[in-house]
């Protein structure tokens, strides 16, 4: 198969599921690693994909990829960043738990807690904690996206503005070279402003590769959370806002 070919082929996979593997691209073209790693390295000079380790994505500012794909994208930095977190929240804490494959991943960290209570308008949140008999899980009414069960619209929003919890907990899809964190879906992000201006601190749980991702709608800015949770150190610019307005950094590995 020619170079164009197998490039082509290549983008109507990552159309269909978001996300693919080195290894799977490896399986499915029958060409060598390397040969599959300068694929993507040209097509992400192209603008056309965006490079992951182990893998790629498509490049869009519209659509986030596939739930099935997020979960397992970056899986083990998410979970050295769900302990980073879960070892900030004491025993007996409020907590608001937001969307997300990264707050998931919080959320089974906490597991080794006692006596929270939370509030989440992810399903996939509420089914993790409803393990523990001693925690309080409260689930936000409203319209449950069927692709990631996230659960949104104004009653959501409504639900969250009755109460005021010790710490927000969110995620976000990207986080732009000045600090504009940045999401995919409107909708979802009335409800993380929400969180955002009902906790008394705000933690952000985002892996590297959401630094530079593009995404259109403009939640806020890293300025109004008190701490972000990352796996590598941000761009400089980021670093610096974060120092001038105090916001703590924590690189979990």
């Amino acid at each position: 198969m020619k170079q164009t070919q197998r490039h082509q082929q290549i983008l109507e996979m990552l159309k269909l599921k978001g996300f693919a593997s080195t290894e799977d691209l490896v399986a499915q073209f029958e060409v060598s690693p390397q040969t599959i790693r300068r694929d993507l390295n040209d097509l992400a000079e192209q603008n056309s994909i965006r490079r992951h380790h182990g893998g790629a994505s498509l490049m869009s500012s519209t659509v986030n990829a596939a739930y099935d794909s997020r979960k397992v994208m970056y899986a083990r930095e998410k979970e050295s960043i769900g302990k980073a977190i879960a070892a900030q929240i004491p025993d007996g804490a409020s907590l608001f738990i937001d969307i997300g494959t990264t707050t998931e991943a919080v959320a089974r960290a906490l597991l080794e807690h006692n006596e929270l209570r939370v509030i989440t308008n992810n399903i996939h949140v509420a089914s993790i904690l409803s393990q523990k008999e001693d925690f309080t899980v409260i689930i936000a009414g409203g319209e449950v996206r069927n692709r990631d069960g996230g659960i949104v619209g104004e009653a959501t929003r409504d639900f969250v503005q009755q109460f005021r919890t010790d710490f927000g907990i969110i995620g976000i899809s990207g986080i732009d070279t000045d600090g504009s964190l940045l999401e995919f879906d409107y909708h979802e992000v009335r409800i993380a402003q929400a969180i955002i201006n009902n906790s008394r601190q705000v933690l952000l749980a985002a892996d590297h590769s959401k630094f530079g991702r593009n995404a259109m709608v403009n939640m806020g800015n890293i300025t109004q959370v008190s701490a972000l949770f990352t796996d590598q150190s941000p761009p400089s610019t980021v670093l610096k806002l974060m120092e001038a307005n105090q916001v703590a950094c924590y690189i979990c590995s």
